[in-house]
């Protein structure tokens, strides 16, 4: 029978280290992963907590090269209702909300001056 020997581990656990489990208060907050934002135009308010924002993409087209201005709209939750038609908002990307709400209201960069443009 081969006898066996105790041989004192080179790293005894220390009492004086927290259990990782155990947040500290010197860890910095979570940070997200990156979300994409855009810049946009409110179309439309008429829906409790959601708004619809009219994003502008300008791109030249693939084969004439003339630069092309596209649009989309895009469903965002605003919680507080402070968001009007005619303001330039920022949304940020978000958890699916609804059916088609994915994007959330972060700011309003511009009020509307509440005048509507007449086409000449």
């Amino acid at each position: 029978m081969p006898e066996t020997t105790s041989q004192p581990s080179s790293n005894p656990p220390s009492a004086a280290q927290p259990p990782a489990s155990q947040p500290s208060a010197t860890q910095p907050p979570i940070v997200r992963g990156h979300r994409k934002e855009r810049v946009g135009e409110v179309i439309s308010n008429t829906m409790a907590k959601t708004i619809i924002v009219r994003v502008e993409r300008r791109f030249p087209h693939p084969k004439f090269k003339k630069v092309v201005t596209g649009y989309k709209k895009f469903y965002a939750h605003d919680e507080k209702g402070e968001a009007k038609v005619g303001d330039r908002v920022r949304i940020e990307e978000t958890r699916p909300l609804s059916k088609t709400k994915h994007w959330r209201l972060v700011a309003i960069v511009e009020h509307s001056t509440g005048v509507t443009r007449v086409a000449a």
